[in-house]
């Protein structure tokens, strides 16, 4: 997860080199955050994004990391990419995921043939990929005729809950920490936006994309939620000192947040986009 937005203005190995490193450490950092988190009908982004492919034969997870999402998926033949190898041996040790192709792989070169799936799904990732017209395209070479393309992007907080006051608090470490602990700009700005999906999609072949935004609840003890939102990448480079300054800050000022149960409001909002293959 990131904080913010960003711009390709780095080179594509220096945000992959980040993004591994990251992942070596937390492997499980995504299904952590948010397989807790829940829609108002109850089910989580992961369920959600399943359903949208629901009745696909052959699928295909871009970004698939340990395998949350695969292991709710149906389908006669599965398969992932990601570029985390430490995330990938997790997802290998899912008995549900056991005959799995998992590949060690970036989406903008799938090592599969034309045609191979009937659906693509992304959880929480084509935004943070570089080059995404190439991730388009190549998504697009792998779906057969009508395929769906099925992705969960990033929304932002809701006013006025803890995930739009720790976003306060690390955005102020941030600034205040040295240039060498902080994130390389990472992905592009346009899967955010439904102008900017369309701009990426339709030249790849794809149909106008449908998007429905969705509330996310990841409300709870205070120290679930900042265990939740800590998962963020712009907390990974922070020295421990900050990181332990910017948990005191959160717990302290959460405390207000807090219901008579003890339980801090937290919510935020993901885009669900589906869009098919002309």
């Amino acid at each position: 997860m990131s904080a913010a937005p960003t711009s390709p203005a780095v080179p594509t190995a220096v945000q992959e080199a980040f993004l591994k490193a990251f992942h070596a450490e937390r492997p499980a950092v995504t299904a952590d955050a948010f397989l807790a988190g829940r829609a108002p009908d109850g089910r989580s982004s992961y369920e959600i994004l399943s359903d949208r492919v629901a009745g696909a034969r052959r699928v295909l997870d871009l970004g698939c990391g340990d395998g949350v999402l695969l292991a709710r998926t149906e389908g006669r033949w599965l398969a992932g990419v990601d570029l985390s190898p430490e995330a990938l041996a997790l997802a290998r040790r899912r008995p549900s995921l056991r005959a799995t192709a998992l590949a060690q792989a970036g989406a903008q070169g799938l090592p599969f043939a034309d045609g191979a799936f009937d659906a693509c799904v992304c959880h929480m990732a084509l935004m943070l990929m570089d080059d995404v017209d190439r991730v388009a395209a190549e998504t697009a070479r792998v779906l057969s005729p009508g395929g769906v393309l099925a992705c969960v992007v990033g929304g932002g907080p809701l006013g006025g809950e803890a995930y739009e006051l720790f976003s306060g608090l690390l955005k102020a470490a941030v600034r205040r920490a040295p240039a060498e602990q902080r994130i390389p700009p990472l992905g592009d700005r346009r899967p955010r936006s439904h102008e900017g999906l369309g701009a990426i999609l339709e030249p790849a072949g794809f149909g106008a994309p449908d998007r429905e935004t969705v509330p996310i609840d990841l409300s709870g003890p205070v120290d679930q939620v900042w265990a939740a939102l800590s998962g963020i990448y712009d907390v990974g480079p922070l020295d421990p000192a900050a990181v332990s300054r910017l948990r005191e800050s959160f717990v302290r000022e959460a405390a207000g947040l807090a219901g008579p149960d003890g339980r801090v409001p937290c919510g935020f909002t993901v885009h669900v986009v589906t869009a098919r293959l002309r």
